[in-house]
């Protein structure tokens, strides 16, 4: 069991996956918030129930997944439809996350919350924030090239998320992802040592 919990987390296009990925190779385990809600509605996943009980057997698609598409054009004309969707969704992922936290044997782990600043619930299960963070104009190119998506639709995006003075005002510890893949990769490297180190402490102090 790990009790030691380091919050990643960093704007679209930032490149929280790639950080993530690193600390994983040196040994961290990893609980994703994003990879839950897909595996809660999947086909025949733990949330589809309940989804297609509130929103009809339009919410999923021929395979019996959410359709992510419809729900999102939903959510744009229906305001609600979005309280009604995390009403559902956010207390099964808070559970399976903190389930899998707790069930981690690694010296700690790393819990990816895309909106972890934005939630007060993350932020106070985790010893420490990690911010992956880089230039808002380079987050619109990234997610501009990867999700085809126009600059003013990633802009629309990044206006839901917290803004990058935010998340660095939360941050405990900051990871700058636009020098390249081994500066990024130095970066997680010391932080690495820096959370072994840590969690050796926390667990000679009894915590």
């Amino acid at each position: 069991m790990s009790g030691f919990i380091v919050g990643l987390t960093g704007g679209i296009g930032s490149g929280k996956s790639t950080v993530a990925d690193l600390f994983v190779a040196h040994g961290a385990a990893l609980v994703d918030t994003d990879a839950i809600a897909h595996e809660l509605t999947a086909a025949h996943g733990p949330a589809m129930p309940a989804l297609l009980a509130e929103f009809g057997p339009q919410a999923a698609d021929p395979a019996g997944a959410l359709d992510r598409a419809a729900m999102r054009r939903r959510i744009f004309a229906e305001p609600s439809a979005k309280a009604r969707l995390e009403a559902i969704l956010h207390p099964l992922i808070r559970q399976l996350s903190a389930e899998r936290c707790r069930a981690a044997t690694a010296p700690y782990v790393i819990l990816a919350v895309p909106l972890l600043v934005e939630s007060g619930n993350y932020r106070e299960r985790c010893d420490r924030i990690v911010v992956v963070d880089c230039p808002e104009s380079l987050q619109i190119e990234r997610v501009m090239a990867r999700n085809r998506l126009s600059a003013a639709e990633v802009q629309a995006i990044m206006a839901t998320q917290a803004s990058r003075q935010q998340r660095l005002a939360a941050a405990s510890d900051v990871v700058a992802n636009d020098r390249g893949r081994e500066e990024l990769a130095g970066q997680v490297e010391k932080l690495h040592t820096k959370f072994l180190a840590l969690s050796a402490e926390k667990v000679k102090a009894g915590c």
